[in-house]
């Protein structure tokens, strides 16, 4: 009895396979080729780009990496305002704009305690709001 393909013999299964993966071989290889022309410029736009990264960070950390420290604030407007210490930090915290409970909340304080910093605050900056006391610090200097 005759199968359909009973001719074929594995060899030849081999041989075939041999020859379609040549093929492929081949025009990957001009694939490549191809691409590897058309991207070499690329590359070499991709290397300068590297390389001026690399220039702007150093330059940048030499410039401005080992600046002094400055003193925070104007110490001077602090003191003939009489803000203390812990005002100060109330103010940072409406700077940022978080509301009385998140700056208690950050500050570990009641909101009370909050409600009365920030009163004293306005006294002291001449304030009606928030809004006002973060102006007249920054006009100021205690703020940034």
């Amino acid at each position: 009895m005759a199968t359909a393909g009973a001719g074929v013999t594995a060899g030849r299964v081999l041989l075939y396979g041999a020859a379609l993966a040549l093929g492929v071989l081949a025009l990957e290889w001009v694939d490549y080729k191809r691409m590897a022309r058309t991207r070499s410029t690329d590359l070499a736009v991709g290397l300068v780009a590297v390389g001026f990264l690399a220039l702007g960070l150093f330059a940048g950390w030499r410039l401005f990496g080992r600046q002094p420290p400055r003193a925070e604030g104007n110490p001077a407007a602090v003191a003939t305002l009489g803000i203390s210490r812990r005002q100060l930090e109330v103010l940072r915290t409406l700077a940022a704009g978080q509301t009385n409970k998140e700056i208690a909340r950050t500050l570990d304080v009641s909101p009370n305690t909050v409600k009365t910093h920030v009163a004293r605050l306005y006294e002291k900056l001449d304030a009606r709001r928030r809004t006002d006391a973060v102006v007249r610090a920054r006009a100021l200097g205690i703020l940034p």
